[in-house]
């Protein structure tokens, strides 16, 4: 029987908007998220689809542990993320790991390769044999030993896409949670990210939260799928059932917006 690896459980992260009262009460909140739950096994890749704005990387980033006062419970290997220490959370980290949007903004400028990579090491106290370690990473995702003195600016986009998943590896987590990572790419370099991480996973057990708009490519990558819609999880299931028998309206309307690739299969 499959390991669960992470369980959210009744997930909730609201937004106060506006301005206060006199009284230091907040006048509206915005609910970006709302009872959201779901488990992921291991080696398992769970989508999360939906428009805009409909709260996935606000579910990001609560996994992560990004925002404060987050309601629900996330369980990773049985420990409350929202409950724990910093010295726990700092552990828990290890194991999880995200992979950003925007290849260029997530990067520092002024860092090279080699110390963009390390960063997360030094960071949780680990001190031997880096770049021998860096080296062997960032070859795993498909750049070269010459890549390491070079800095963001002279890669590029899927370069620094690579750069950024080797950083998350580094410090090789069970988990990753990857916000979007092909929708600032070209579609040819979106392939080439998408089979990078199929081959990570099958070689290091990896699971994933893959968040995307992109029906198609949820489709390739994912086990189950989960759709989302003003911050709740309308649909969720096995990726065969979602595409072939959606049960919500929504979903409906999302698998309708799909384009059609081959001209012959195109009736509208």
């Amino acid at each position: 029987m499959e390991k669960v690896l992470l369980r959210v459980e009744n997930v909730s992260k609201s937004f106060p908007i506006g301005r206060k009262t006199i009284f230091g009460k907040e006048q509206q909140k915005l609910q970006a998220v709302k009872n959201v739950s779901f488990q992921i096994k291991e080696g398992e890749t769970l989508g999360i689809v939906g428009e805009s704005g409909s709260g996935k990387s606000t579910l990001a980033r609560c996994i992560m542990r990004l925002y404060d006062d987050v309601e629900g419970k996330i369980y990773f290997e049985d420990k409350n993320i929202l409950e724990a220490s910093k010295e726990e959370l700092r552990e828990i980290r290890k194991e999880i790991q995200m992979i950003f949007q925007d290849p260029y903004s997530s990067l520092n400028p002024r860092m090279t390769a080699g110390q963009i990579v390390s960063e997360p090491l030094i960071n949780l106290g680990i001190r031997e044999n880096i770049k021998e370690r860096v080296m062997e990473t960032i070859k795993l995702c498909g750049l070269d030993e010459h890549h390491y003195y070079r800095y963001p600016h002279e890669f590029s986009g899927g370069q620094r896409q690579r750069l950024g998943i080797a950083r998350a590896l580094i410090v090789q987590p069970k988990l990753i949670v990857a916000d979007e990572p092909t929708s600032a790419l070209d579609v040819s370099i979106q392939a080439q990210i998408i089979n990078l991480l199929e081959e990570l996973q099958e070689k290091l057990g990896l699971s994933y939260i893959f968040i995307s708009h992109n029906l198609a490519v949820v489709e390739h990558i994912s086990d189950k799928v989960g759709v989302m819609l003003k911050g709740e999880m309308v649909e969720m299931g096995e990726k065969e059932g979602i595409y072939k028998n959606p049960q919500h309206d929504y979903t409906k309307t999302l698998l309708r917006a799909i384009p059609v690739e081959h001209p012959s299969q195109r009736k509208r």
